[in-house]
């Protein structure tokens, strides 16, 4: 229990670290935020009215302080209706816990703030209508790449040395080298227009479509099956990599053969003892693809028009979106956190050594 409280403690600093450098980074970029929300129109009152709703009228010190304020589940709010603090709380759910002064201190969930190009839209908003998309093109692809790359990695271990064993591991080499976007060109170019008419795949389309007609909102699970599987490529080839060498040590040591003298078969071994002992490498590599493909999925929702947050990212970035980029950043850095901290868990539960 004290290693995970640590854990924990550690996470909190590594997103205050995140959070910390993102501010600074799209806060000495060129450029004002407030005069990009106005486009081409040049009114001194407004532009003042949009710097004081947003703070950005005061020193970059007091506007990281408030950034880091609004970001923090238990903060402190001014009760100035004029203070920008104050503004924030007005806008958010949250439970006071006291007051002294001109001070509240609140419980609240995190304030991510509100789109510069969607004014009046909270950037939590748009997260969460972008984030299920990508997850479940995330988990897609993880489980594309888990259970081909276990499947494959075992026979190559079983059968090493076979044509099978050599073509499989040119396979996985070629495939962790190949960078998500040029894949997702090749994929999309390959099978939605070549071999559209064999495939019946579309070279672009979301999870959810709307029937031009009826205006009826539906399911479309093919338009998964090529970003999927083109974010999928690169995991599966290092799955395939690591389950076979990890399969091959275990394959070799004491216990294995201690099985086997029992009069075990060969079914048995595999699966009631070399398997889970060799999952170990395994279930690092997914967990750390898991998060970075929340990241790469950038691109490839992009060449895909994939309604998720990675093309939220890019389209964010064209219009100079600050704070759905910083809060799409702050969102990913804290899914891979947790992640980290569930596969400590789950190492206890496949090695007795770890515990």
């Amino acid at each position: 229990m004290n290693e995970l409280f640590k854990k924990i403690g550690y996470s909190i600093l590594v997103l205050w670290g995140v959070a910390t450098v993102i501010f600074l980074l799209f806060n000495i970029l060129p450029g004002d935020p407030a005069r990009m929300m106005l486009d081409q129109r040049d009114d001194p009152v407004l532009l003042a009215a949009i710097k004081a709703k947003y703070g950005l009228d005061q020193p970059i010190a007091v506007q990281y302080v408030n950034y880091i304020n609004d970001l923090s589940p238990i903060s402190l709010h001014s009760t100035n209706t004029e203070d920008y603090s104050h503004l924030v709380l007005a806008k958010i759910s949250h439970v006071a816990l006291f007051t002294v002064g001109n001070k509240t201190l609140v419980i609240k969930p995190p304030y991510l703030r509100e789109s510069f190009q969607k004014q009046g839209v909270p950037v939590s908003k748009i997260i969460a209508e972008t984030l299920p998309n990508t997850m479940v093109l995330a988990v897609a692809s993880i489980l594309i790449a888990l259970c081909l790359g276990l499947f494959i990695g075992i026979l190559a271990a079983l059968w090493r040395n076979s044509l099978f064993d050599r073509f499989f591991t040119v396979f996985g080499t070629l495939g962790m080298s190949l960078p998500s976007f040029f894949t997702a060109i090749l994929f999309a170019w390959l099978f939605a227009f070549v071999l559209a008419d064999f495939t019946g795949l579309n070279l672009t389309g979301s999870l959810y479509e709307i029937d031009d007609y009826t205006g009826m909102r539906y399911l479309s699970i093919k338009n998964m099956i090529l970003p999927a599987v083109t974010l999928g490529i690169r995991p599966l080839g290092v799955v395939i990599q690591l389950s076979r060498a990890a399969m091959l040590d275990v394959l070799g040591q004491d216990f294995i053969r201690t099985a086997k003298a029992k009069g075990l078969n060969m079914r048995q071994v595999i699966f009631r003892h070399a398997m889970r002992n060799a999952m170990n490498p395994v279930v690092t590599t997914i967990s750390g693809w898991f998060a970075s493909l929340l990241a790469g999925a950038v691109f490839v929702e992009f060449i895909f028009a994939w309604n998720g947050l990675g093309k939220e990212i890019v389209d964010a970035l064209n219009l100079r979106d600050l704070p759905v980029v910083m809060g799409a950043v702050l969102v990913i850095a804290t899914l891979f956190t947790i992640i980290n901290i569930v596969v400590d868990l789950i190492y206890g539960w496949l090695d007795p050594r770890v515990r």
